[in-house]
């Protein structure tokens, strides 16, 4: 099941439409229902709160005014760690050296 925070693409009639970050998930007084509110990744963004059964968060098509309607979770990658670059490498190895510490001596009066 889609969770706080994922980001899922909705299909109407079989066609991609729009994508549609989930904001909350919050339990119907009916078993098995939930209340999804949706932000819809749009000009201008907008929020929708819709009410579906779990397998329909699930990503089972279900009808919107009789309209087929699906959710697909959109899969996500893990940030690519990047390798350091050469020149970021010499500017570590850089720092790495010690200074010198000159100490500040107060000329006497």
């Amino acid at each position: 099941m889609a969770s706080e925070g994922d980001v899922v693409l909705i299909y109407r009639q079989e066609k991609p439409t729009v994508f549609a970050r989930v904001e909350y998930i919050e339990p119907d007084i009916r078993k098995d229902w939930y209340h999804l509110t949706l932000l819809l990744l749009t000009l201008p963004a907008q929020v929708v709160t819709w009410i579906l059964r779990d397998s329909y968060i699930n990503g089972e098509t279900f009808t919107m005014g009789g309209v087929p309607t699906r959710l697909e979770p959109v899969k996500t990658t893990p940030p690519r760690e990047e390798a350091p670059s050469p020149s970021t490498s010499r500017q570590k190895k850089e720092s790495n050296k010690t200074g010198t510490v000159i100490p500040f001596k107060r000329p006497a009066s």
